[in-house]
């Protein structure tokens, strides 16, 4: 036996590693390269139909604008999403586990997997009556009785409706490259709204110290003392602050689902709570003060004297805890 043989005859075996030929190292197995679930990363996309290459959706105002698509508002930039949330199709969320910021990728998404298989039995023909008469052409999309479809043809009162969703059937092509991987939970949040409201507004985070009641256990030799009674304490809350804007006040998305986009957000961010401001700028008084002249001082009086009220006559009644009414 070599002295080199004899040295590592002498070395401790593990025993499992001994057991399994195909073992690797603690540094091979333990440490993940690349992005994993849960991370959120900046994408640059144009997803297509395959065939025809129909743009269906893209991040690129050129690609957009060359497909007629580029509705005007709509946000051309890098979509932050999470990996694994949802927010991509599996094939997708999958392809990118392992990958880092410049890589670029090409999914194919079945159709199954995208918008579902098109159903014949969903081509329906309904009466004319149950739609507005405004929509009653070929193309329209209407909704009636709780769906969403598109007219084929109408005639005399009859019409027929494709209430298959309009990419049914259809396989895509997702064209993708990572632009960026945020960490910043203001950039995460942004672009979690903007996914949500296809509008971006202003937010920030920051961590919060509130009194609330907590419960506390109670020590007490008497049986039929409470186990537990509430106190006031302080704690700490990571709060997402929005500041709410026109936009998002005339959103129909944010309107009817503000809650369930929080709850989303804090979720997918690890945050408390979310609070959202709005801010209404200072001057001229509108309302009924603003219709009769303003709010300066000789145009309220003005306006009281034009209504025949008595300013005296009203201070006296509220010293005297009058009735205004009677």
């Amino acid at each position: 036996m070599s002295d080199e043989q004899a040295e590592s005859a002498d070395e401790p075996v593990d025993a499992d590693a001994a057991d399994d030929p195909d073992a690797e190292t603690a540094s091979e197995t333990d440490e993940a390269t690349g992005l994993q679930e849960g991370d959120f990363v900046e994408l640059e996309y144009t997803i297509r139909t395959v065939g025809d290459d129909q743009v269906v959706d893209t991040t690129s105002e050129d690609i957009a604008e060359e497909a007629g698509i580029d509705e005007e508002g709509h946000e051309f930039e890098p979509r932050t999403v999470a990996i694994g949330a949802g927010h991509l199709f599996q094939a997708v969320d999958e392809d990118l586990i392992g990958k880092g910021i410049g890589d670029e990728g090409t999914v194919h998404i079945d159709s199954v997997e995208a918008f579902g298989e098109f159903d014949p039995d969903d081509v329906r023909t309904i009466s004319a009556e149950k739609i507005d008469e405004d929509d009653r052409y070929p193309g329209a999309p209407v909704t009636v009785d709780g769906q969403q479809g598109r007219i084929e043809t109408i005639v005399g009162g009859r019409a027929r409706v494709d209430f298959n969703h309009p990419l049914a059937g259809e396989d895509l092509e997702y064209e993708y490259e990572i632009a960026n991987v945020v960490d910043d939970l203001a950039d995460r949040a942004r672009g979690l709204l903007s996914m949500y409201l296809d509008h971006t507004p202003e937010v920030w985070v920051q961590t919060d110290e509130v009194e609330e009641e907590r419960p506390v256990e109670v020590e007490s030799d008497d049986e039929d003392a409470p186990e537990y009674e509430t106190e006031m304490q302080t704690v700490e809350k990571e709060t997402l602050y929005i500041e709410a804007t026109s936009q998002m006040t005339m959103n129909q998305q944010w309107l009817f689902q503000k809650q369930q986009i929080a709850q989303q957000v804090t979720k997918q961010l690890g945050l408390d709570r979310v609070i959202i401001q709005e801010t209404i700028e200072g001057g001229s008084v509108g309302g009924m003060m603003g219709g009769m002249g303003g709010a300066g001082g000789e145009d309220v009086e003005d306006a009281l004297e034009d209504v025949d009220v008595d300013a005296d006559e009203i201070v006296e009644e509220i010293e005297e805890g009058g009735d205004l009414d009677g």
